[in-house]
């Protein structure tokens, strides 16, 4: 396989998706996206009330992800890294994919496919407990604490044939940023 051209750092609410992403960024030079940037109001107002989000509400968002990400970076051949929960594989497929890989994805971008640019999926994994301990501390956030239960349910850790590495969130940042950095050079 290529080296990867798009890192997808992914897990739960604070399991340190935006942190590790915007670190990974800056040391390899490449753009950061934050996905909850790209969240539609509609999803942050349901957040915020304490109601998780369903696929109808997450699909149309990871089809415009992945548009961005298309048309903006991965089709001129720029090197990205984003930080988003994709907590099923059918969440990653439309990533990777676009709209041809979910029936609710709207729009005509997407017909280019990032498999061009091999994807490096980093799934930052720890127990509830951690976690839980992590978003109670966490300020200003949409996504409340009380939901952290429903992504635990609904997460699909990666696996083959998926291009991926699982990294314990009990590491630290440089701990855990020193071995993305050894993952991409033996790709």
């Amino acid at each position: 396989m290529a080296a990867p051209g798009v890192l997808l750092v992914m897990g739960v609410s604070g399991s340190g998706k935006s942190t590790v992403g915007a670190q990974l960024a800056s040391e390899l030079g490449w753009k950061f996206y934050d996905a909850d940037d790209y969240h539609p109001e509609e999803n942050r107002r349901k957040m915020g009330r304490g109601i998780p989000l369903n696929d109808q509400d997450r699909i149309p968002w990871l089809c415009n992800l992945h548009d961005i990400l298309l048309s903006r970076d991965v089709s001129s051949g720029q090197h990205v890294v984003l930080a988003c929960s994709a907590l099923k594989k059918i969440y990653r497929d439309i990533l990777l994919r676009g709209k041809d890989s979910a029936p609710l994805c709207h729009g005509e971008a997407g017909k280019e496919e990032l498999a061009e640019m091999p994807l490096l999926v980093i799934h930052l994994s720890g127990s509830f407990e951690v976690i839980s301990g992590r978003l109670l501390q966490r300020k200003g956030h949409f996504m409340p604490p009380e939901l952290l239960q429903s992504q635990f349910d609904t997460l699909e850790p990666p696996s083959a044939p998926e291009n991926f590495i699982q990294i314990s969130v009990d590491k630290k940042l440089p701990e855990i940023i020193a071995t993305v950095m050894e993952t991409l050079q033996m790709k």
